[in-house]
């Protein structure tokens, strides 16, 4: 493999869709030349392919930006578009999710029985006291009830908080005040790496400081004891079984807020990224049929997301549910009972398109290509990358090990605010390129540009920015209009920024380089920590690797590395031996600035639960100060023990 990598820098190498893979593509040949002549009609004829209780007759009002109104005057239902549509159409037997508990414990579920279940929880949230613009938090495991609790939601036209079932008591509260939310849905607990993780002890920790909170519905996942407040409590179950598995979808106005979905902002406080209706659903189901080159007839979708981000809401519940998609859930970890359960979860589902994140696959390779060797993953005809850049070695391993050297990959670029895929080949057009997203997606205008806001030359790092205001794209942030124009228009005033570097290759494609608080500035040259982390793992004995800047009096900032190696590797040469030869290997790829001052080889990276790696702690180890908050953290105590060895 490393050899690979060699060409691929020195080749630019490319990798054409499969022969018979762009002959069965009903992607039109013709969509970007169409997109580029009209983008406004071209969403507008996406859009027309959902249910719309009342026609739209506008496409876009953009004469107050940044606050953009799509299909504004149409009226629409998105859980209708997702469910009611797709059994009156005959497919109410088409499966809708197969779904996996850790323990092994399975279910069916059809479109007809989706839409059922959804009708009662419509019907319970209303019995609730639950209205049209109320918020409600979800916090939840990956279970089916947690998909019903969201398009009830949607369906009667209350606002949705999801939060990671994951998240800290303290985290939680945080939102639902913020959100002001009425009602909680939650579950008793959830399986996790073998064990009960308690989930409802969490929620009673945080209801008892959010006085907006009326009742708390639990879902019985677990049996793990759980404490009760009569009067507030109040079990899912018991409550659903008596309501009516009918109900009457209306439509909404197309800007009718679905959504609320906080992020991490800045100053500490989350952002409750404010999400609508009309624009969204048409963006999500349009990208997730052209990305992944859907057929809903045979393919197996599986999307390893958690609900909880924004990538379980787009390509989990409302982007493939639009489009009549059958999916896997799978509520556990990759490595429990054994490192091999998502392999075996694709052998034993036919899964034929996966969409997972750069730091899982690097996870796999580090464990060795023997454990999915032992299944058969031959259903495979599609895969895709998410979250992060993934780097070039990992994206060839991806394609070889998984894709058995054949099949197509799509890495994509979007973010929470963006609500769905901005940037990303289309698997039947694109000539895919190891490591760069490549292309808009048609009618998204996307740039790289200077601090001035112009255009920067091929081969230039610059900021990436939307010119163009695009469907899915957020709306504000809850409650904070300023805000929402302060944290992502400020900068341009016309133009969509919201922190990403990127460049354009020789051939226009664009390359992600990271989140630019990420970008090093050593001896007045601007550096990656993306580049540089996919030079070390470019090496052959390097698995994972994170990269990030300390104070230096020579040269302002210093690159300091964290390494993991492959096992196979560890015990051969010395460590001193091995950080000499990476520092080495990282001068001779990108050149003698990037050469790490230090690195260190540790045995795991703090890492966030959805993969992300925190790479704020690493620098306040690599400063020597006190470490940050750690709550949102997979495992607290992983920094703590890269703090321990180094110092």
């Amino acid at each position: 493999m490393s050899e690979n990598i060699e060409v691929l820098y020195s080749e630019n190498r490319k990798f054409p869709p499969p022969e018979d893979f762009a002959a069965q593509s009903k992607v039109p040949k013709d969509i970007y030349e169409k997109a580029t002549a009209n983008p406004l009609e071209c969403w507008a004829n996406e859009a027309r392919k959902l249910h719309w209780h009342k026609p739209f007759t506008e496409i876009l009002d953009w004469s107050n930006p940044p606050f953009a109104r799509w299909f504004h005057d149409g009226e629409i239902n998105v859980t209708y578009n997702c469910l009611d549509r797709h059994v009156i159409a005959g497919n109410g037997d088409r499966v809708a999710f197969y779904w996996e508990g850790e323990p092994g414990d399975t279910r069916t579920v059809t479109y007809k029985e989706l839409l059922s279940e959804v009708s009662q929880a419509s019907n319970l949230l209303i019995s609730l006291g639950v209205t049209e613009g109320d918020r409600v938090a979800i916090y939840m495991p990956a279970i089916p009830e947690a998909v019903v609790a969201m398009l009830a939601c949607a369906r009667i036209g209350a606002i949705h908080s999801v939060v990671f079932g994951g998240f800290s008591a303290e985290s939680l509260k945080s939102r639902i005040n913020d959100a002001e939310a009425k009602l909680v849905i939650t579950a008793d607990g959830t399986y996790r790496k073998g064990k009960v993780l308690p989930l409802k002890p969490i929620v009673d920790e945080a209801v008892a400081q959010t006085p907006s909170v009326e009742k708390v519905l639990v879902v019985r996942r677990a049996g793990n004891d759980i404490d009760w407040a009569a009067g507030r409590d109040l079990w899912w179950h018991e409550e659903i079984s008596s309501m009516d598995t009918t109900h009457t979808a209306k439509g909404f106005p197309a800007e009718q807020p679905l959504y609320i979905l906080y992020t991490s902002g800045t100053t500490g406080t989350p952002k409750g990224i404010l999400h609508s209706t009309g624009g969204y659903l048409t963006q999500v189901s349009t990208t997730h049929r052209t990305v992944f080159d859907l057929k809903p007839d045979s393919d197996i979708f599986w999307c390893t997301a958690d609900i909880g981000w924004v990538t379980g809401h787009s390509y989990v519940v409302y982007g493939p549910l639009a489009n009549g998609t059958t999916q896997l859930l799978y509520e556990g970890t990759p490595d429990t009972p054994h490192q091999g359960r998502w392999w075996e979860l694709i052998e034993k589902y036919g899964v034929t398109i996966l969409y997972t994140a750069p730091t899982a696959i690097r996870t796999f390779m580090k464990l060795g290509r023997q454990i999915p060797a032992q299944f058969d993953l031959s259903s495979l005809r599609l895969l895709g990358s998410v979250g992060e850049p993934i780097n070039p070695e990992a994206w060839l391993w991806y394609r070889e090990v998984i894709g058995a050297g054949k099949t197509p990959i799509v890495d994509t670029w979007w973010q929470t605010e963006t609500g769905a895929i901005m940037v990303s080949p289309i698997p039947a057009l694109t000539d895919a390129k190891p490591g760069s997203a490549q292309i808009p997606f048609p009618g998204i205008s996307i740039d790289v540009v200077d601090e001035s806001g112009s255009t920067v030359g091929k081969n230039q790092g610059g900021l990436l920015v939307a010119r163009e205001p695009w469907p899915s794209m957020l709306r504000g942030i809850w409650g904070n209009p300023e805000r929402f124009k302060e944290t992502y228009w400020s900068m341009f005033g016309d133009k969509y920024f919201a922190g990403d570097g990127a460049k354009f290759d020789e051939d226009g494609d664009i390359w992600l380089l990271g989140r630019v608080d990420d970008v090093l500035n050593v001896s007045g040259h601007r550096l990656s920590t993306t580049e540089i982390e996919s030079s070390l793992v470019a090496h052959d004995f390097v698995a994972e690797a994170a990269v990030v800047g300390a104070s230096d009096e020579t040269t302002g900032q210093a690159v300091v590395a964290f390494v993991i190696l492959k096992s196979r590797h560890e015990q051969k040469i010395s460590e001193a031996e091995s950080v000499h030869e990476l520092k080495a290997h990282v001068a001779k790829q990108i050149g003698s600035l990037a050469r790490p001052r230090d690195i260190h080889l540790v045995d795991e990276l703090p890492k966030t639960r959805s993969g992300k790696i925190m790479r704020r702690l690493l620098r306040d180890v690599a400063e020597k100060r006190a470490i940050g908050d750690t709550t949102t953290l997979a495992d607290a105590d992983a920094i703590k023990r890269i703090d321990e060895k180094l110092n």
